[in-house]
């Protein structure tokens, strides 16, 4: 390096002492830099640097002893700021503030900016032996935070928060910088242009040739063109001179002298023309080498990042695996423990993504409690009652014996290839019911048919009916409450969004002593229906209302709306809402499902209440996943049923008995104690054989799309998108959709105009309503809802079907 571009590194000169710039004020910034991999930090001298050698020789920087040669010179001072110019070797150096840590804060430093390198030593003199970091801008971002900070970073392991002493000297470093990056750019390209090709592929450079072959061949046959079109331009130039030469009158001549300067001018531009097709070829084959590394970079980036993702989903899947096994597991009588310990020893050794999948939806099949269980304390009850807490076996046979045939499995799932976040990307904050998904993401069952899941363990009610006491009630009540979510926890596919005035009814009055209907009565907002009624004693009634918001990693779902159950024999109403429901992982990994949320379920002819808790699940919590903890009380907040289980498995009581204290006062029963107290209100029946290919359906829900005769022509099992669904038919699914959604939509547009012409010539006109529920206020919560008005049954056994719309 030359002396005079040295002087221009260290000149001499006065240097100002910046003071601490405003907009720091003292705090520092969430992310302290350290000196990253080109040197140390500010704590010690640069490891692997030898007393009397600078960072940055290596990188063509001012060696040792450039600071006696500087001084021997004549430099100029630096402007105000302790900044100096210099050649082309060096672009800017001075004091600035560099965060160091929350104890110290912004520290004084003195930065040296050359050939695309920012270093930082302690002092000026420092510069002779011990470098404290060193950053290269050619990969760093340059940000500006205020009138005096700014940050450099590299996306890595370095980043400087920095502060100059003004705004002025922080725009000539940002601008030094900026300048400095863009010449580092320049020469990276630059070198890569002269480097090996081993990251080229050889299909890339036979297509690169025969490319560059091509444009070969018709610079060519334009260069012919040009030889021909010079060879007549001198012909025709010639004829014109001789034409010159013939006396003609001077107006002739004057066009002949026009003719040939436009034939002169048309040849020097197809010269040009064929030039720059020729430079055009140069530039291509010089820069070749450069197009065919980006492309084969750009590969290589996309095929590493999709086996980033797909290590992900597998780490994470694992990770559940791992986590379940070591929560729930324990809980197990001996011989499940010792069967989860097999198979989660088994799934250590991953051989493929199909084996992760089977592990991971086995483990409930392991986790499930014996079947006697539940029978084992049929001595422990709760106020004496034993024949309400544990299913009579008795009556159990009769159900089954009484049961009609129904199917036990539905066609396999296809195996298609799905990208949620292809549809979902541009969707973020919308309502899932007003995103067209197509079929491929859902499941063959509507929602008006999840809604009737709620029903599969309706043996809770019955025995609830059978309650003498209000208290012991609740706690079947709540149990039920809480059995509604098991279908839950695998069923990560999406029901289908029923049409308005879609009808789905479920009678099961000679088999379990109940019956069921349910009608979509909004669209948009979706709200569905539903009424049951068992010949056991009780009613129930609900209309939700969903709403769904994505959030890009997860899906929120949200029920609005309440649920009645009313007890024929004693009167009691009580009523609750359900609670939040998340699909996460909608980026990457497994989907999965969790609800939180409290439920709180009040009876109002008595004023008990219970409060269901859903703990949110979190992997660094040490409770069983999929907790629900509650307490019943009476109307004086005395609690007396403490419940506790998980949404997905079961639910156990005990009886709270208060025990003296120390102090004289009442406490509650210890929780060893009440283990022995447990009853068992409700446990999951185990899923079918194969669920996994059949959408993970309960036996329940693999005969609610089964075809049924004298049903009315609004029920969902008569939906086409979804039979050809179920059929594997998607394609044919996916089409017929669109043409209910279009015919939906037409009756709709319909509707509205027929209300606007009602309103312009002044006569009334009814908004849409419900055919078998009726909108009005609800005698107990005081809220508007759509109560059964009856008259379905008695249709049906009519089969008087005349006054159902024509939607499918």
């Amino acid at each position: 390096m030359a002396a005079t571009e040295l002087r221009g590194v260290v000149g001499p000169g006065p240097a100002a002492i910046a003071a601490p710039g405003g907009g720091g004020g003292g705090v520092g910034p969430p992310m302290v830099g350290g000196g990253g991999a080109g040197g140390r930090g500010d704590s010690g001298p640069s490891s692997g640097i030898a007393p009397g050698t600078v960072a940055a020789v290596a990188a063509g920087g001012p060696g040792p002893g450039a600071g006696g040669v500087a001084a021997a010179g004549s430099a100029p001072a630096p402007p105000a700021g302790g900044s100096g110019a210099g050649g082309s070797g060096s672009a800017r150096e001075g004091w600035l503030f560099k965060w160091t840590n929350y104890i110290k804060g912004y520290q004084r430093r003195w930065f040296v900016l050359s050939n695309g390198l920012l270093s930082y030593y302690r002092s000026k003199a420092e510069m002779r032996h011990t470098c404290r970091g060193t950053i290269n801008l050619a990969t760093a971002n340059i940000t500006v935070e205020d009138s005096c900070n700014f940050i450099i970073s590299n996306g890595g392991a370095q980043t400087y928060h920095l502060k100059a002493s003004s705004e002025v000297e922080r725009q000539r470093w940002v601008t030094a910088l900026e300048l400095a990056k863009a010449k580092a750019v320049k020469m990276l390209a630059e070198s890569d242009e002269s480097g090996d090709e081993e990251s080229v592929s050889q299909t890339d450079k036979t297509e690169l040739q025969n490319t560059l072959r091509t444009l070969s061949s018709k610079v060519e046959d334009l260069s012919t063109c040009n030889d021909l079109i010079a060879k007549h331009g001198t012909a025709l130039q010639r004829s014109l001179s001789e034409l010159e030469s013939l006396r003609l009158p001077a107006e002739s001549n004057e066009k002949i002298k026009q003719v040939n300067e436009r034939a002169t001018l048309f040849r020097i531009t197809s010269n040009a023309m064929i030039n720059a097709c020729r430079d055009f070829l140069v530039l291509a084959q010089t820069h070749s080498k450069k197009w065919q590394k980006s492309l084969q970079y750009e590969r290589d980036q996309r095929i590493r990042l999709e086996e980033t993702l797909e290590q992900l989903a597998k780490q994470h899947n694992h990770l559940e695996r791992a986590f379940r096994g070591a929560t729930v597991l324990p809980a197990n009588a001996p011989g499940g423990a010792a069967s989860g310990k097999g198979q989660c020893c088994s799934g250590k050794g991953d051989v493929s993504d199909e084996d992760d999948e089977n592990e991971f939806f086995d483990a409930p099949e392991i986790i499930t409690m014996p079947e006697n269980l539940g029978h084992k304390r049929t001595g422990s009850n709760i106020s004496g009652a034993s024949s309400d807490i544990s299913l009579d076996e008795q009556y159990k046979h009769q159900l089954e014996e009484t049961k009609k045939e129904k199917r036990t499995r539905i066609p396999y799932k296809p195996n298609y290839s799905l990208n949620l976040w292809s549809i979902m990307k541009n969707c973020i904050g919308k309502e899932l019911s007003k995103i067209p998904m197509p079929v491929n993401f859902n499941e063959p069952l509507s929602m008006l048919q999840r809604l009737t899941e709620d029903l599969e363990y309706h043996e809770l009610l019955d025995r609830a009916a059978k309650c003498e006491n209000s208290l012991e009630q609740l706690c079947y009540v709540a149990a039920f409450t809480v059995s509604s979510y098991s279908t839950t926890v695998f069923r990560t596919s999406k029901p289908f969004n029923p049409l308005l005035g879609e009808t789905f009814e479920l009678d099961r009055l000679e088999e379990n002593g109940y019956r069921s209907l349910c009608e979509q009565v909004s669209h948009h907002p979706p709200a569905a229906a539903h009424h049951a009624e068992s010949k056991n004693g009780w009613t129930l009634r609900q209309e939700i209302k969903i709403t769904s918001k994505f959030r890009g990693k997860y899906l929120s779902i949200m029920p609005l709306g309440s649920i009645h159950c009313i007890f024929h024999a004693t009167g009691h109403h009580y009523t609750w809402k359900k609670v939040t429901t998340t699909v996460h992982n909608i980026i990457v990994g497994k989907l999965w499902i969790d609800q939180s949320g409290e439920i709180d379920i009040v009876n109002h002819k008595t004023g008990d209440k219970c409060n269901l808790k859903f703990v949110p699940y979190s992997y660094f919590s040490r409770d069983v996943a999929r907790k629900v903890t509650g307490e019943v009380t009476d109307p004086s907040g005395k609690v007396h049923f403490a419940l506790l289980g998980t949404w997905d498995e079961k639910m156990e009581c005990f009886k709270v008995q208060p025990v003296i204290g120390e102090n004289g006062g009442d406490t509650r029963q210890r929780g060893h104690e009440a283990e022995e107290s447990r009853v068992m209100l409700w446990k999951r029946n185990p899923l079918p054989k194969n669920a996994e290919n059949m959408y993970y359906f309960s036996e329940l829900a693999l005969t609610l799309n089964a075809w049924e005769a004298g049903t009315a022509p609004t029920d969902s099992r008569l939906r086409p998108d979804q039979r050809l669904m179920e059929n594997g038919r998607w394609d044919e699914a996916n089409a017929e959709k669109q043409r209910l959604e279009e015919k939906q939509r037409l009756s709709r547009k319909k509707r509205e105009a027929e209300a606007m012409k009602a309103t312009e010539d002044g006569t009334p006109y009814d908004p849409y309503k419900a055919l078998w529920f009726e909108r009005k206020k609800d005698p107990v919560t005081k809220e508007l809802t759509h109560i059964y008005r009856g008259g379905y049954w008695e249709c049906k056994e009519k089969q008087d079907w005349s006054s159902c719309p024509d939607i499918f």
